[in-house]
């Protein structure tokens, strides 16, 4: 594996380089976390992929965040459209970079990493088509309504999520069911990552990878 990091950039990030025609897993961390957060959990899922580790650049109390909340569960909509458009232009300019395609993309996000991954496949459907978003919400209301059926997703929710709801759970699941996306999904007791879901979710990629 050979690593590269910049920064002081447009965002911090961290690069391993897998086999070339593996996946290239996109690491978007919870609140708090950084790039190389979710470093080990993307080995896991393919040895092989290439791993994008991107650290949000919002800050809520010194901890680094993908987009602006107004309060618990209350986005800052607004930020969270103009941070999305950033994190699309921003895996574009590293694939040219890094001679990879935006095909061998695969979103993999946690709580907060989830959610800005959940803004991307509804805003750039075109562009990022492969997820796996791990305990995920969306309330916005303003949602793009154009058909997903190339949008492959596994997602993981919790039936005692204390940050998400099992109602906004559903209403996740709704709005991929709603465009006609390819999903599947498995619930675990709460907000915390199981061994459960990252298997499951290992199984559904090497699948998809196998299609």
């Amino acid at each position: 594996f050979g690593t590269t990091k910049r920064e002081g950039g447009q965002m911090n990030f961290i690069f391993h380089q897998g086999k070339p025609a593996a996946p290239v897993l996109v690491l978007l961390h919870g609140t708090g976390g950084d790039e190389r957060s979710l470093l080990d959990l993307g080995h896991d899922l393919d040895p092989q992929a290439s791993l994008l580790g991107i650290r949000g650049n919002v800050l809520e109390n010194g901890m680094p965040r993908y987009f602006k909340r107004l309060s618990e569960g209350i986005y800052d909509e607004e930020d969270l459209m103009f941070r999305g458009q950033e994190l699309a232009a921003f895996i574009q300019e590293v694939a040219k970079e890094k001679g990879f395609s935006i095909e061998q993309v695969v979103l993999v996000g946690y709580s907060n990493g989830a959610n800005i991954a959940l803004n991307l496949l509804l805003e750039f459907s075109a562009l990022f088509q492969k997820a796996i978003l791990y305990h995920p919400m969306y309330p916005v209301s303003k949602l793009p309504n154009h058909l997903l059926a190339q949008t492959n997703v596994f997602m993981s929710f919790g039936l005692k999520d204390p940050i998400v709801s099992v109602e906004d759970s559903k209403y996740v699941q709704a709005i991929f069911e709603s465009r006609g996306a390819q999903i599947e999904y498995v619930w675990t007791p709460s907000h915390q990552l199981t061994y459960q879901e990252v298997e499951k979710s290992r199984k559904w990629l090497k699948q998809l990878v196998e299609k």
